[in-house]
């Protein structure tokens, strides 16, 4: 399913030419029929582009790139969280407020109340680049099984990411060169390693990762904010295969029901049969 879709840079230095970002938004104009925008700094130094498939409140309010706390922070996201309404109650009793109900505007509000850390809160599947302007510094987040796609290109003072490769190869300036390796595995496993990229000098941020890039220095962080539980723990447990059962029955329910919450209609696709 494919849900939004996000490019966007931030650098060290202002950005004089931009035209690759409103060419790169427009191919990705497939990922979202339903809305476009396109959001600089005023020092130039960032600037996201969005193409939406709007899936929670339908409405002009979840425009995108979204700007929040008078241009204290930024977002362009694609995904959906699936237990925004639980934290939009949480973080109403904590003493925010919100002005839509979209989920997007649930991870401006997290990151407010949780910094980095937010990413720990959300129940979902996502990829988004927030901009926090009194930090000067952009957090990249990718959900944890790697559902939603994030490329990134980083040369030491400036950074550049999308949904799809296409959106960062619409300036033709960027370098296209097969990398040797990525070909190898793709040819060798049928797939691309999860950090690798078919293309020399650009990689995909990891599933249940996070990367920090900083507008001051040019540093860029890339850490794993999520792992699944260890098997050993599982093992050690003193539930019985019944009681297991049980427990995966309701795990399976509780996941298709919140992903059944949306404004639009909903479609169940099945694939399989009996071999």
């Amino acid at each position: 399913m494919i849900v939004c879709g996000v490019i966007g840079y931030a650098s060290v230095k202002p950005q004089a030419k931009q035209d690759w970002l409103t060419l790169g938004s427009d191919r990705l104009s497939h990922r979202g029929p339903d809305d476009a925008g396109i959001w600089y700094s005023e020092d130039l130094s960032v600037g996201f582009a969005h193409r939406r498939l709007a899936i929670v409140d339908l409405s002009p309010a979840g425009h995108q790139p979204m700007v929040a706390f008078s241009g204290a922070l930024v977002i362009t996201f694609n995904g959906e969280i699936y237990n925004h309404a639980e934290l939009r109650r949480e973080l109403t009793a904590k003493g925010h407020s919100f002005s839509n109900r979209t989920d997007t505007e649930v991870i401006l509000q997290a990151y407010k109340a949780w910094g980095k850390d937010c990413v720990l809160h959300l129940n979902g599947m996502f990829s988004f680049a927030i901009y926090d302007r009194d930090s000067r510094r952009v957090l990249l987040a990718r959900d944890r099984a790697g559902e939603k796609p994030l490329y990134y290109w980083y040369d030491g003072s400036q950074i550049r990411f999308a949904s799809e490769l296409k959106g960062i190869l619409a300036d033709p300036s960027m370098r296209r060169q097969i990398d040797s390796a990525s070909l190898g595995g793709l040819l060798g496993y049928g797939y691309v390693p999860p950090s690798k990229c078919i293309l020399k000098g650009y990689a995909k941020l990891p599933p249940a990762h996070c990367a920090e890039f900083s507008c001051s220095t040019g540093a860029l962080d890339i850490w794993r904010y999520w792992e699944p539980p260890k098997f050993e723990g599982l093992m050690a447990s003193t539930l019985t295969s019944e009681d297991l059962l049980t427990e995966l029955e309701r795990l399976l329910t509780n996941a298709v029901i919140r992903q059944l919450e949306a404004d639009v209609p909903v479609a169940i696709l099945l694939s399989g049969g009996i071999d």
